[in-house]
């Protein structure tokens, strides 16, 4: 890692390494707000099962 930050600070391509690292963090950020939108959807799945199965029962 040092030889190619060492490599793109000689060449002066400091745009382009602020560039990754803005790129790589969005899609860090990207990934972590998908996992937890997945993780909500799964509990009000469950929540919602578990509603329709005591308005059944409430119904008997």
């Amino acid at each position: 890692m040092n030889a190619g930050l060492e490599l793109i600070l000689t060449r002066g391509d400091l745009a382009d390494l602020a560039l990754f690292i803005w790129a790589s963090g969005a899609s860090t950020a990207l990934a972590i707000s998908l996992r937890e939108l997945s993780q909500a959807n799964r509990r009000f799945d469950v929540f919602i099962r578990e509603l329709h199965r005591f308005n059944n029962q409430c119904d008997e």
